[in-house]
Order: C-alpha cells, then structure tokens, then sequence
C-alpha cells in the first residue's frame, strides 16, 4: 500500500536548516497495524504528515497504492486524501455547532455524495462504532470517549483504504482510551490499516508493528511480540 524511499524531510528558515526526516526507508502492506512511537521532536508527526498527504517530502520517494505521489500538486493530494484516508486526532476536530450525525455526513458532503446515501452510510457507521443512540446531540453534549468514537466514525464514513491516528487517546481517560484503542483494533480485523502515532507504550502493544524513531531516522521496524489481542487470538 505506502513505499517510502530515501525519503527526507528538511525545514529551512533563513538562518537555519533542520532535518525532521533523514532518509526514510518504510513499506506498509494492506491490513497492517503499525504504530510509529519515540520521543518528542524525533519526527513522529511530520511523518504522519506526509503520509496523510498534508505535507511533502524534501526529497525521496513515496508510492501510494503503487503510484509515486511525491510530485503530486495539491489539488491531486487533495483529492486522494479525502477519497483514501481517514484521520483520527487528539482533539476530536469536531465541530461544536453539527450535530453527531451532521459532524460525521460532512465528509460525505465534500465527495458530492447523494443524499440517500449520505444517510445509509452515516447510520450504518454511528451503529458500528456504538454511538447511533447519539446522533442528533451536539459534540459538547458527550463525554470524551464518545468523541473520539464519532472522530473515529468520521474517519471511516469514506470507506477509507487508511486510517492515520495522531495520539488517539491523548484527552482520554485510561477506560475510554482503552475502548477507542480496541474499536481501532477491531476494524483492522476487519481489513483497514490503521497507522498509529503514539508515546504510549500500552498503545503501541495494541499494533502488531512496531517503528520508533530517532532524531528523523527509523531505529527499530519490527513485529510487536507484546500485541495482546495477538496473544488473546493464539490463546
């Protein structure tokens, strides 16, 4: 699905130059739950940047469903992002004054998408993710859990090939992280690839890959022995 190669990042300013990636070499496959983790300032987010098509490399290549995107103008990352990807972030990104329902339909919206459907799609993902008992409230009528799973069910309304998370459960409580953490568990199951970014350990063991970085580089890319839905699934 992603092949990232001899990928780099740099952001220059007139007096400084700063390497934020520095020679990336990365491939996903479809179905793949990986979570990006390391320390502050290794280069975590402006690497979920570029693979969510909000930012470009400096240089490098990065293939996306067997295309090289890397020279891709806005308006073709534009329309590839909102037609393949889904993003989860901390701060929910809802908007305070649509309802559930209408928070969730707007990407819908954006696609030109009939209204007919529009209306099959929304119902049937709120139902999915646990939260059609609340569709008409407002986002600050919730509690933070229930947020993050109408987030979550904005991401997934496309029908998107990718869901990118930026600290899923970063404004959640340990209970409530723990159930957005297993609801993106189960929709890998169920065939979506999920990329996470993380500082937490616990959520990393829910991915079944493993990338940590250092100062923009990759130090570790390997299989998640600590998975414990993986070792339920055995057991």
């Amino acid at each position: 699905m992603i092949k990232l190669t001899n990928l780099s990042r740099v952001f220059r300013t007139q007096d400084v130059e700063t390497t934020a990636l520095n020679d990336i070499n990365l491939s996903v496959k479809e179905g793949d739950f990986l979570a990006i983790m390391g320390p502050s300032g290794c280069g975590k987010s402006t690497l979920l940047s570029i693979l969510g098509m909000l930012d470009s490399p400096t240089s490098g290549q990065f293939e996306f469903l067997g295309e090289d995107i890397a020279g891709y103008n806005e308006k073709q990352l534009a329309q590839l992002r909102k037609a393949s990807i889904g993003f989860v972030f901390q701060s929910f990104n809802l908007i305070d004054e649509l309802t559930v329902y209408e928070n969730v339909e707007l990407p819908l919206q954006y696609q030109k998408i009939d209204k007919a459907e529009r209306k099959q799609r929304v119902e049937a993902i709120l139902k999915r993710v646990g939260i059609d008992h609340r569709g008409d409230h407002l986002p600050q009528q919730l509690s933070g859990g229930q947020q993050q799973r109408v987030a979550v069910a904005r991401a997934l309304v496309i029908n998107p090939k990718l869901i990118l998370a930026d600290e899923p459960t970063g404004n959640l409580d340990s209970k409530n992280g723990d159930e957005v953490m297993t609801m993106l568990r189960e929709l890998n199951r169920e065939g979506t690839t999920v990329i996470m970014v993380t500082h937490s350990e616990k959520e990393g063991n829910y991915a079944d890959r493993l990338v940590r970085l250092l100062d923009g580089q990759i130090m570790v890319d390997k299989a998640n022995a600590a998975n414990p839905a993986v070792n339920t699934e055995v057991a």
